[in-house]
Order: structure tokens, then sequence, then C-alpha cells
């Protein structure tokens, strides 16, 4: 029953982390979400027994950035039971975000477009990296925005560069888990790329996506896709159509249709060029729709199953795009991040 569990030595940041996790894997509102990891870093400075006097005492709240119901699970946690929030998160997380694609997820090896609150996510690259090795990921590919998606605060050169710095870190402390480089950069209207070409090549993974304009003319969209397809530093086509299945917080209240381009085309260059299509398990993407992903499936080309997480818990959404790519006749083998790093940088590099 919740809150009667024994928990002897429960630890309440490891429980506000979970109901963080839970609520972003269900998409839950970003305030609920900052209000739980907002209180667990709260703690971290404080010892346990001073966690544990600040309950005993009702001074919890008096904590920066711990309100009252996170004071709620604090103080069932270090009584030692399992907080009642959480143990309803758990029985709701019962219920599986898709059917099928157990298969193919559990041959994937990591996760190739990730966001940090460098741009548009919610939590710093570490958070992100602990939470990938925690579900068992190999590697996470960390794409924060390029510099013109200033909506997303993107990245400039400069910036990119000192992320590059703090992803070094990271993976001394976390290894054999590796962050590989990255970036979800834009596709431009001339299909150029938004970055510079130094830059670019100095990235372990490069996905392109067009995130403007997505409502030009087929023709030109067309062009556009196909220019970024065969250039070189491009090796993931990200969510190919930009269509929103149904709103996003804040965003697209009434979702957002296909853009128009010939798809025939872009596979075949996507198979030509060695440029894999993006599976994208965001819910309200779920791009391709599966009409197309069964067309690139026919014209030969790779994969890559992807998060685009934009918070920790939105990591474990991949199982939503391995449940589509078995659907349509994706084959482990013609995934990439099924690849360990060192074969995943093998092929980028090739």
């Amino acid at each position: 029953m919740a809150g009667s569990g024994s928990a002897p030595d429960r630890d309440p940041v490891t429980d506000l982390r979970r109901i963080a996790f839970l609520l972003e894997r269900s998409l839950a509102s970003s305030y609920r979400v900052k209000a739980f990891r907002g209180a667990a870093s709260a703690l971290l400075p404080l010892e346990p027994g001073e966690i544990r006097q600040a309950a005993a005492d009702g001074k919890l709240t008096a904590l920066k950035g711990v309100g009252e119901k996170s004071a709620a699970v604090i103080e069932q946690s270090v009584a030692g039971q399992v907080p009642d929030y959480l143990a309803d998160l758990e029985q709701q997380a019962q219920e599986p975000l898709a059917t099928g694609g157990e298969k193919l997820r559990a041959a994937l090896r990591g996760d190739c477009h990730s966001h940090s609150d460098w741009s548009d996510g919610g939590s710093p690259p570490a958070e992100m990296a602990w939470t990938a090795k925690e579900l068992g990921h190999e590697y996470l590919v960390l794409t924060d925005h390029s510099p013109r998606l200033k909506v997303a605060n993107g990245l400039s050169a400069e910036r990119l560069r000192r992320q590059l710095d703090v992803i070094e870190v990271i993976n001394q402390q976390l290894a054999p888990f590796r962050v590989l480089t990255g970036i979800e950069v834009d596709i431009l209207d001339d299909g150029s790329l938004d970055q510079d070409p130094e830059l670019l090549a100095r990235l372990d993974l490069v996905v392109a996506s067009v995130h403007s304009k997505l409502a030009m003319p087929g023709k030109a969209m067309t062009r556009r896709m196909l220019a970024a397809i065969e250039n070189p530093h491009t090796d993931v086509l990200g969510h190919c159509t930009g269509r929103m299945v149904r709103p996003r917080e804040g965003r697209n209240p009434k979702g957002r249709a296909e853009s128009e381009f010939d798809a025939a085309a872009v596979f075949a260059a996507c198979q030509e060029h060695s440029t894999a299509v993006e599976i994208n398990s965001r819910p309200e993407r779920l791009d391709p729709p599966r009409r197309l992903l069964r067309q690139a499936v026919e014209a030969g080309c790779m994969f890559s199953i992807d998060t685009d997480a934009h918070a920790p818990g939105q990591l474990d959404w991949q199982i939503i795009g391995t449940s589509r790519a078995e659907e349509c006749g994706v084959t482990a083998d013609r995934v990439i991040n099924t690849l360990g790093a060192e074969e995943l940088l093998e092929w980028t590099r090739s």
C-alpha cells in the first residue's frame, strides 16, 4: 500500500528525481516537473541528517525550491515510506507507452537526438547523461539546436565549443558510458546548414532538420532537403515532415500539417549518401508517418530511432519509435543506434 512500505534507507533525492522522470515520461507540464527537480537540487548540498531534521521541524518549505507537495514527498521518504505521489505515478507507468517493438528496443545501444538546458531542454547535460545510463544506454548523442533557432536558444559556435569542454568532463565522470558530441542543425532555406562547417566536422554526429518555412512549396522544400542530405556533414535527417499530430506544450495548439516534398527523391538521396532517416519517437511528432516510413524501407534507407528528448524522462520514449519501426518492416541491421559507440563513429566518419 502506498505510504506504508518499509524502506529504512530511502533517499528523498532519488524519489524526487523518479517523480520528475515519470512526469516527463507522461508529457506533464514543465511547471510540475520543475517543482520536483528543483526540490531534488535543493537537497543535494545537505547531509541526510540535516534533511531529516528539517522534516522533523516542519521546515522543509523554508528551503529554496521545496514546496508543499515536494515537502510531503520528502517527509514520507525520510520516514522510510514510499511517497504516495510516487506510488500513484508508478502505478500509472505500468501502462505501456506502445505495444510491440520490444525486440528492436532491446537492440538499441544509444539515442542519437537529445536536448539539454543549453538550448530548449529542461535539464543539464549531466542529468540527461545519468538518466540515459540508468536506462541502459551505452551512449547518448547531445544534439542541442543551432543558432538560427533563437526561440530554442540555439547554440552559437562559441557556446557549442564551450559545451564540448563540458561533455569531456562528463565523459571522464561516467566512463565507460559516453556522451557523443552532436547538434540538431537547422536546414536553412537554401539547404545549407546553420553552423560553421569546421565545427560540424569536429562533432561526432549531426542531425539536420527543417524548423522554419515548413509550408513552403513542395519543389522548393525538396531542393532544400536534398542539398542538406548531400552535405557531407549530415548524418541523420531529423523528423522529415515536421508534422505535429497533437499539441505540444505552449506551441501548435492545433497540431501541424506535414511539409510537402518529393519523398521518393528524398529517400533515394538518403540511401545514396548514407544519411539515416530519423524515426522520431516524440508522441506529438511520430515522424515520419507510417506510409512514408514504409517507403523509406523500400528505398533501402538506414534509420536512427531517437527520442528527441527535451527532458530526462523523455529518454524512455524509444519504445514508441521501435513499435512503429517494427510494424513498418525496419530491421535492427538498418538502425544506426544498434551500433556501439565506436562502430557508430566509424559510420559517421565514413
